[in-house]
């Protein structure tokens, strides 16, 4: 519902003179961007998941029109100079943070004048973020709601936020990381992560009970399927001594925090990249798959991801290679599992989490 509150609002606005361009934060299906584009608009799209990007990028090329910018982050302001844009749209994301950097960013974006249009459900947090708009640009408007969304207008009027502090906190910046410092495996290091990253702020009882159960021998090679912040991975590399160890997640957010993660670690034989699932695996062939997949998508529990990152496990493990997976007690992988692998084993079976294994 929001995506076509935000893409009915740009249809309606229009092009008032040329050129303008027009950027669109968490551009989801790329509905918003494609309706932009065919308005006359100049546009650039941005999602932090992979997912998103090629969705987004197979809409507008559906759509026709001017090669645009479709890219895989939340950084627009990398791409074109401060007060570059005419109009921003935001799709919220559902975490606070999340909301507050988007608004950081379209106001970094958005020439004086320039507009920003939000939309979101109640249950996302619309409400908080009308009140951080207004913060930002000193005034908002509430332009339409329907079925518990509301659609958001806001006026850049000057070249300084209404209330500075707004703009203030470090998270505004892309570069800051949260730091944690991390027991695991073989010795201490530090973890990286930035909000929105799964279980940024500290590290996950879930991957904990991953990394000290899995067992890896000196020269195995690993895949890590959605290695978020990345400790299992700096783990892996540890135990593997001088193995491959390839570290994939869809969030782009994730995959900077994973690579920091790893260099401070000093594990030089790490390579992290983006992937939906195991796409950017190609042909090669692992020992050992670590993983603990995603089954949320904002509140609601989606099992299609889990699938299938236990379908490109069974693809991307040698003869012989070994899978664990953890996950919370009640979701049902050890049916998909035996599907794909023929049996399943529990390593190791927790007070609220499972340790699940399988040979290939």
């Amino acid at each position: 519902m929001a995506a076509f509150m935000l893409a009915e609002a740009v249809a309606r606005r229009g092009v008032a003179g040329a050129p303008c361009r027009s950027v669109h934060l968490h551009s989801g299906n790329g509905l918003v961007a494609a309706v932009a584009g065919q308005a006359g608009y100049a546009v650039q799209a941005y999602d932090r998941y992979l997912p998103n990007v090629e969705a987004t990028r197979r809409t507008l090329e559906a759509s026709g029109g001017a090669a645009p910018r479709v890219a895989h982050g939340v950084l627009a302001t990398a791409d074109m100079p401060s007060g570059g844009a005419d109009l921003v749209t935001i799709r919220i994301p559902t975490d606070r943070l999340g909301v507050q950097m988007a608004i950081a960013e379209a106001y970094r974006c958005l020439a004086v004048g320039g507009v920003c249009l939000l939309a979101g459900g109640n249950d996302e947090g619309v409400k908080p973020a009308a009140r951080w708009l207004e913060r930002v640009f000193g005034g908002v408007r509430l332009d339409a709601q329907h079925s518990g969304h509301r659609l958001l207008s806001a006026v850049r009027r000057a070249g300084e936020p209404a209330d500075p502090a707004a703009l203030a906190s470090p998270w505004m910046n892309p570069d800051h990381m949260r730091a944690t410092s991390v027991s695991l495996g073989a010795g201490e290091f530090t973890q990286y992560s930035r909000p929105g990253v799964f279980s940024w702020e500290h590290l996950d009882e879930a991957t904990a009970m991953l990394a000290e159960t899995a067992r890896i021998a000196p020269g195995e090679s690993v895949l890590d399927l959605g290695a978020g912040g990345s400790a299992l991975g700096v783990v892996a590399a540890r135990a593997t001594q001088t193995g491959r160890v390839l570290l994939l997640d869809a969030d782009a957010d994730a995959v900077r925090c994973a690579a920091r993660t790893v260099i401070g670690a000093g594990v030089h034989h790490v390579e992290v990249r983006a992937s939906d699932a195991g796409e950017a695996v190609g042909d090669a062939r692992f020992d050992v798959v670590v993983t603990n997949p995603p089954f949320h998508v904002g509140k609601a529990t989606d099992l299609a991801v889990p699938r299938a990152f236990i379908e490109d496990s069974h693809a991307h493990l040698v003869p012989g290679g070994r899978l664990y997976l953890v996950a919370n007690r009640t979701l049902p992988y050890e049916r998909w599992i035996s599907d794909c692998f023929g049996t399943v084993r529990t390593v190791h079976d927790g007070r609220r989490f499972k340790v699940l294994g399988a040979t290939r």
